[in-house]
């Protein structure tokens, strides 16, 4: 969630706004993203709208924050009408979604349910931090409904969570991961980060095989951006620390993929790697498929067929406008057809399945014999499918296919 918001056309979303995007309903799959703006600690390295006070003012205390979120579901079903849109995934990011008391994720969880009506198979996930919950609390997600977690753990060596502002121990993962599974979760991820400053090959080779070792079916692996406005720019602009190395950072995705496909993960997005179909991430599917969703809280991003908007970034705005009912949309964009078809040409281009060669135009279709020969793109059947060398250059080739 960024903490940086866009310009677009101000106003609110309600029903008169949404009506000429809902005239097919059920035609592309619908979630529920909902964003908790809180840490107990921010990171050095981290971007987005998340806040650490536990008391904001205006409404927006974290004890308060479950009943100001359920008001906004209950704005959503409102303002969408009677469209018939079970929700097929449910995704609680942040922030720490888990310094919430499990009970208050759990009600948030029913309200959707109330509200929308979850699929008989819907996927529900929550992000969490290792040291965020106990056996009590996974006990009490997966009673309540959540089938899947994912964990930031982001290494295995500790003086790589020092640079990075992590404060759990690197085997709090191991044992976290292990009593998810025994509270009968099937669905585990654990996110990695690497090319951290002062990270070795050694230190990330580790931080693989620990991530293997938990028994998470599920690694999601992103290379360290240094946001403009964190501490940790701040201190590689200072001089305290280098600047991660593009070529390293290539070298060590070559790692991910060999370390994690020798041991049954396969590729499906390029920075997501999963031991079977099932264990796909369908949230994040959603958003790479030109799916529908509302994203609830401050600052959260929703999308519904080609209307996309965003709320207000700080959450004592977010509770106050929430609390009057009144939208908490900050601003909005109509997007057109050819807007929708590069975006689509961005994110499918990145999945295993491959990109529609019918999505390209004229000048695209014309990259495909380079890009084919340059060891970039398969050809498969109406599919265009990035290689190995391609994933590593993956904006390169989607620069190319959009000319």
């Amino acid at each position: 969630m960024p903490s940086r918001l866009p310009d677009g056309e101000p106003g609110p979303v309600d029903r008169d706004l949404l009506a000429p995007h809902t005239d097919r309903p059920g035609e592309r799959p619908f979630g529920i993203y909902i964003h908790v703006p809180f840490c107990v600690r921010r990171c050095g390295y981290c971007d987005f709208n998340t806040y650490t006070a536990t008391e904001l003012g205006g409404g927006a205390a974290q004890a308060s924050y479950a009943d100001t979120a359920a008001r906004e579901i209950a704005f959503a079903r409102h303002a969408l009408g009677d469209l018939d849109l079970p929700v097929q995934t449910v995704f609680f990011g942040g922030g720490t979604p888990t310094v919430l008391p499990a009970d208050d994720l759990v009600r948030l969880l029913r309200t959707v349910d109330d509200n929308f009506g979850l699929a008989p198979d819907a996927e529900v996930t929550t992000e969490a931090n290792p040291e965020s919950v106990d056996k009590t609390a996974l006990d009490t997600l997966r009673t309540g409904g959540f089938t899947r977690i994912s964990f930031g753990m982001q290494s295995a060596r500790e003086h790589v969570l020092a640079v990075l502002d992590r404060q759990h121990t690197p085997g709090r993962v191991q044992d976290v991961v292990a009593d998810a599974k025994a509270a009968g979760f099937e669905r585990v991820n654990v996110d990695l980060i690497y090319s951290t400053p002062g990270e070795t090959d050694d230190d990330w080779q580790a931080s693989l095989d620990a991530a293997v070792a938990t028994g998470a079916d599920h690694v999601s692996a992103y290379s360290l951006i240094v946001e403009d406005g964190t501490r940790l720019a701040a201190q590689i602009r200072r001089g305290e620390l280098p600047m991660p190395d593009d070529d390293v950072a290539a070298d060590r995705y070559l790692m991910a993929e060999q370390t994690l496909r020798r041991n049954g993960f396969d590729w499906y997005e390029v920075s997501n790697w999963a031991r079977s179909e099932q264990a796909r991430s369908l949230h994040n599917l959603l958003y790479w498929t030109d799916g529908d969703w509302w994203g609830i809280g401050p600052g959260a991003h929703s999308h519904v067929r080609g209307l996309r908007w965003w709320n207000v970034k700080h959450p004592t705005a977010y509770a106050g406008r929430v609390g009057d009912g009144l939208s908490p949309a900050h601003a909005h964009e109509v997007l057109d057809d050819e807007t929708r078809r590069v975006e689509e040409v961005m994110l499918r281009t990145r999945l295993a399945d491959g990109l529609p060669i019918e999505l390209l135009d004229g000048a695209g279709r014309a990259a495909l014999p380079d890009l084919q020969a340059r060891g970039m793109l398969e050809l498969l059947d109406d599919r265009a499918v990035l290689t190995l060398r391609g994933r590593l250059l993956a904006d390169a080739v989607v620069r190319d296919l959009l000319g």
